[in-house]
């Protein structure tokens, strides 16, 4: 015997199946995040929101981004009422999703820096920092997306007025969630879009009970996506090595001394491509800004000079490198011509021998 559920009921009954992605991007930033996000390939966004992979749990994305008919307040449906939800314990599991930097509120005695819907007990706004006081406890993930959440980025600069932080500067570095996870920071000024997407579908996958724990480095990034340097997977890396430096904007060589940080910064770019693996900062001839590093942008400024540290290494790669090149050059010369048997005539100099 079949049951039919009400149409109440059986939304019901689909909220609790999904596993809920709220999607919060009233922090200080730009929204380029979920703009970037976009333009994901592997996977797609769309790919994620309809289950489209193999093994992959029932998603509901409450992302301001895509639920264009909904305002804060009005609408076709109130969407901060998800939140609500979840502070109430009516959204299980979820992943909460943080874009743009926490400034501290409690500095000031009056008003507010970020917030993102309202309170309905006050009718006043709610402030960011206090969704995360009331959601982070609850969520089986969060997750930092962009520079500006995870390490507080542009907002966080030396004399800003509003102290901003990144999430792990709010909630504390070794802060974990119900589920045992750590804060997962995603950097990027902005994201690179598949580098975010594979990491939800990769939390997905492990809120599913299909992936181990996510492998974190000491700056709470994906090891795998941050593993190497801008620097080894970069095609200008040879130049590098053979001391063969740009001198203008244009040139297809190495960027060190044009101001790119490449070498120290731990970013995938290069290697991935931007969109279907073309384009990425170095690639198209731009200089690395270090944007996914936890000292950005402070540490890494000026950006159009070279960097201090660069300049004892690029010098020593300079006197080395112009051996090395003159040598390349020889062989090159060498290598490039043809062995001397391959021409007409009848006779055979290419050294063989007959045996019978």
């Amino acid at each position: 015997m079949s049951t039919t559920l009400e149409p109440e009921h059986a939304q019901e009954t689909a909220e609790e199946a999904a596993v809920h992605i709220l999607w919060m991007n009233g922090g200080l930033s730009c929204d380029g995040d979920s703009v970037a996000l976009t333009a994901a390939t592997q996977p797609s966004i769309e790919e994620i929101v309809l289950g489209a992979l193999p093994g992959l749990p029932k998603i509901a994305v409450h992302w301001p981004l895509i639920d264009f008919e909904c305002g804060p307040e009005t609408g076709a449906d109130n969407f901060i009422e998800w939140w609500h939800k979840a502070d109430r314990g009516e959204l299980e599991p979820f992943v909460l999703v943080v874009e743009g930097s926490i400034p501290n509120e409690a500095i000031k005695s009056e008003g507010y820096w970020a917030g993102f819907g309202n309170n309905p007990a006050t009718g006043q706004p709610m402030r960011t920092s206090e969704w995360l006081d009331r959601l982070a406890s609850k969520a089986t993930a969060v997750v930092a997306v962009g520079t500006c959440a995870t390490y507080g980025g542009i907002h966080a600069m030396a004399g800003n007025p509003t102290g901003a932080m990144g999430v792990p500067d709010y909630l504390g570095w070794g802060w974990k969630s119900k589920a045992g996870l750590p804060i997962v920071c995603v950097p990027g000024c902005p994201i690179h879009p598949d580098n975010l997407s594979e990491t939800l579908v990769y939390l997905l996958y492990q809120v599913a009970g299909q992936a181990p724990m996510i492998p974190l480095d000491a700056e709470l990034r994906p090891q795998w996506l941050f593993g190497s340097t801008v620097h080894e997977g970069c095609d200008r890396a040879g130049y590098y090595e053979q001391g063969d430096f740009a001198k203008e904007y244009g040139s297809a060589k190495c960027l060190v001394k044009l101001g790119c940080w490449g070498p120290v910064v731990n970013c995938n770019v290069p290697k991935r491509g931007w969109i279907n693996g073309v384009g990425g900062c170095p690639n198209v001839g731009g200089i690395c800004i270090a944007c996914t590093m936890p000292g950005f942008p402070d540490k890494f400024m000026p950006f159009m000079d070279e960097p201090t540290g660069a300049r004892v290494s690029t010098t020593a790669s300079t006197a080395y490198g112009t051996v090395v090149r003159r040598l390349r050059k020889y062989t090159i010369r060498q290598k490039n011509k043809e062995p001397k048997w391959r021409h007409k005539g009848s006779q055979l100099s290419t050294g063989y021998t007959k045996v019978w």
